[in-house]
């Protein structure tokens, strides 16, 4: 059986350095408030408030370290809730995404693009990938065995020496199946 270990994940942001630095001030650093599955990354302490057309959260979770470009994370419940109507995306692929206010307690930053709802993948170590024969960006049927079971279709494989075996889904996906973090999904074949 092909079992991965599961990551809801909330709401979030990646920022730029260059965004850090409006928001916090220059040389900014962000300070590690713990670990997260994926080696070398982190959430921060330091939160910022995002702001959309309908609304606004005040305290979304800094991820770390700093990316080239800044990306924010939401699920479709939150994205309504603030007025964004972003496309689902793998992380990184920002182009033609909604923007919205970032405001930090040094400047804010007018996003113009950025905003995504990140599809569901797993995080291969590639020995991992090895041992079960799974190829990166190939599409995988993941059931989730919590109060409510369900089955994904088009789980996104992401294969890498730099990640930790990883499922991660959002929070609206994670309460529809009854999941939490650190429970297990199988991998169907």
């Amino acid at each position: 059986m092909k079992e991965v270990p599961i990551g809801v994940s909330a709401r979030h942001i990646h920022l730029s350095e260059e965004h850090i630095a409006t928001l916090f001030g220059k040389g900014y650093e962000l300070t590690i408030l713990k670990d997260l599955s994926q080696p070398g990354q982190f959430a921060a302490v330091e939160t910022v408030a995002v702001k959309g057309k309908k609304g606004e959260f005040s305290k979304v979770r800094i991820l770390g370290p700093a990316r080239k470009h800044t990306q924010i994370e939401l699920s479709q419940t939150d994205a309504f809730a603030i007025g964004v109507s972003p496309p689902i995306r793998e992380s990184g692929h920002i182009e033609g995404t909604p923007g919205v206010t970032i405001i930090g307690p040094e400047g804010q930053v007018e996003l113009e693009t950025g905003v995504i709802i990140a599809a569901r993948h797993i995080h291969f170590h590639t020995k991992d990938a090895e041992r079960w024969n799974i190829k990166d960006k190939q599409l995988l049927r993941v059931q989730l065995k919590g109060k409510r079971p369900l089955t994904f279709d088009d789980v996104i494989a992401r294969v890498s020496d730099q990640y930790a075996l990883d499922f991660h889904i959002d929070t609206d996906e994670g309460n529809a199946a009854g999941v939490k973090t650190g429970e297990t999904a199988v991998i169907l074949d």
